[in-house]
């Protein structure tokens, strides 16, 4: 059987940069087994499955070479970008996924595809896990939770730059993963996002995580619509705004490869 499939760098417009999906379009479900296959063999952050439900409308699925995702941000504006490059007349799209429900996306006249989430605000925790304490170089200022990950808050940019994991430890706190984050100078905030236990050491650019970054800094700096930037090697930016029950996030996105795979 051959499938056709894109590789999509995510929330950057230059090649190299962002988070790299590989997006298959198809008209069956696979086996779970097979996708977990071809995940692995593809080595990306995420592969996304997307299966067409009637026009316009799509159920998707997120692979990484460990496990199966509930929740992706990058792969969908990956595959949101797929599906309006192959209809140029079609300027939005709706996804369905099993874990987060209906999730809209519009693709922007200046580029941005613009993607709506559930707002996923994390609530502070004060029974911090010993493994999140000493998993980590630097002290958190504080930390919250919510279904996804823990949100530990520095104080500086400085030390989102330079903190680093023990990979064994961080892993110990699965299924959650671990998220570091504070104010920025050039941006509002930034932040880097370790999944040792779910995806790898640290996942360049992460859509989904910013469901629950934009309100938590959308009420510590009084404002609803934020320059967000995950510092990560590759790097990415993402434009959010905070709008109730639900989190618009948007970012650009360029193709990298479009070829067919055996299997």
């Amino acid at each position: 059987m051959e499938l056709k499939i894109n590789v999509i760098d995510a929330f950057t417009d230059t090649k190299f940069k962002g988070n790299s999906a590989a997006v298959i379009i198809i008209e069956d479900w696979l086996s779970d087994e097979l996708m977990q296959s071809i995940a692995v063999e593809n080595n990306l952050s995420e592969t996304a499955f997307v299966k067409k439900i009637e026009q316009h409308s799509y159920e998707i699925r997120w692979f990484s070479p460990i496990t199966e995702i509930d929740f992706c941000g990058h792969a969908t504006l990956a595959a949101s970008f797929v599906i309006f490059k192959q209809h140029s007349d079609v300027k939005k799209i709706k996804f369905f996924a099993k874990a987060v429900g209906d999730l809209w996306v519009t693709a922007l006249s200046n580029g941005y595809i613009e993607m709506v989430f559930p707002n996923k605000i994390p609530e502070v925790i004060h029974d911090i896990p010993l493994a999140l304490l000493n998993g980590l170089s630097i002290k958190p200022l504080e930390v919250l939770l919510n279904d996804q990950a823990y949100f530990v808050v520095y104080e500086t940019e400085a030390d989102v730059l330079l903190v680093q994991q023990n990979i064994e430890l961080i892993k110990q706190l699965a299924p959650f993963d671990v998220v570091v984050t504070a104010r920025s100078d050039e941006y509002d905030f930034i932040s880097r996002y370790f999944w040792p236990a779910n995806g790898g050491y640290e996942d360049p650019v992460t859509g989904s995580i910013h469901s629950g970054l934009a309100p938590l800094w959308a009420s510590k700096l009084n404002k609803l619509d934020l320059v967000a930037f995950q510092a990560s090697t590759r790097g990415g930016k993402l434009l959010c705004s905070v709008k109730g029950n639900k989190v618009h996030i948007s970012g650009k996105a360029v193709q990298y490869l479009e070829g067919k795979i055996s299997v």
